[in-house]
């Protein structure tokens, strides 16, 4: 078995979110050089709701407690780099969540046009130019677009220069988890040498949704009569949505937990298209997400749970 920490986190304006259990942190690096350091708890939906917990059906409910802490950190970092004072006039919390949650929903409804209703209508479009007959093959046509489009999306939004250091804040994150999981002392020397590629990112999570609803979507192609509705098919698949978030999930959890070769066959194309979404970041981000890190996990009590004492290691 690998070892996991059970840490995660995402990179917000200039600074990092990490999160353990309940506990977040936010660590961001403000215009004037100093490190703004905000720690609060987050109790999601499956809060004291054993159903919500169960396998398949967790992944739903954490993917949408991801989206709503991952906007709602990069609101609070935002907050330091507005050009007017605005924050001052903060209108409530209510006012905030309402933002938030119309964020979300604009967020979701953002990504199912574009990742599932856009590829099954290119889909559509390719099946009557190509006279594909197959809904098999129209179904592993579909999934490829789908990956195309989403590859292409990842690519096009990393030459934004804002996008680029978010994508540097988000390779010391990662950093600083595996630098955890291999034992070493949290420091900027030991992080800057850990590997910026995770196998629990959300990135891999993303890809795997993508490969996976090939899968679901052949199956359904089968099991649809002859002559189903393409308003009909749109919302079939929209529906399987969360049923295929839910079985991403616990296939993210296993790989974030083994080392076998099947899940490193599985996990590899999730790691490499990381090699986008993450960039080699300088000392000062890492030493964000270090401050980030020491404010929700006690790392020295961690290494002492895994038989590494601070003196076994020096680097």
């Amino acid at each position: 078995m690998k070892r996991t920490c059970g840490i995660g986190g995402q990179a917000v304006l200039e600074g990092i979110m990490m999160k353990n259990k309940e506990k977040y942190a936010v660590a961001v690096r403000k215009p004037d050089k100093e490190i703004e350091l905000m720690v609060d708890e987050y109790k999601g939906f499956s809060d004291g709701k054993k159903i919500l917990s169960l396998p398949f059906i967790r992944g739903i409910f954490n993917f949408v407690d991801s989206m709503i802490l991952g906007i709602k950190t990069l609101m609070y970092s935002s907050q330091f780099y507005e050009e007017e004072e605005e924050t001052e006039k903060k209108s409530g919390s209510k006012a905030e969540d309402i933002i938030m949650g119309f964020t979300v929903i604009l967020s979701v409804v953002f990504s199912v046009a574009l990742f599932i209703v856009l590829p099954y209508f290119i889909s559509e479009f390719l099946k009557n130019s190509l006279h594909i007959s197959s809904n098999t093959v129209l179904s592993i046509v579909e999934g490829i677009v789908r990956i195309a489009i989403f590859v292409l999306y990842i690519a096009l939004i990393s030459m934004m220069k804002d996008i680029k250091r978010t994508y540097m804040y988000h390779g010391a994150e990662h950093k600083c988890i595996n630098c955890i999981e291999d034992g070493r002392e949290l420091n900027v020397e030991n992080v800057r040498i850990s590997s910026r590629l995770h196998r629990r990112c959300g990135t891999s999570f993303l890809f795997l949704v993508m490969f996976i609803s090939i899968a679901a979507f052949i199956l359904v192609s089968a099991l649809l009569p002859q002559g189903t509705g393409k308003l009909v098919k749109v919302v079939v698949r929209l529906l399987l949505v969360p049923v295929i978030a839910g079985v991403s999930y616990e296939v993210l959890r296993l790989a974030g937990k083994n080392d076998s070769l099947i899940v490193r066959i599985i996990s590899a194309p999730g790691m490499a298209l990381q090699k986008l979404t993450t960039k080699e970041p300088d000392d000062s981000m890492i030493e964000v997400a270090i401050q980030a890190v020491e404010a929700v996990f006690d790392w020295k009590e961690y290494r002492k749970e895994i038989g590494m004492e601070p003196e076994n290691q020096e680097i």
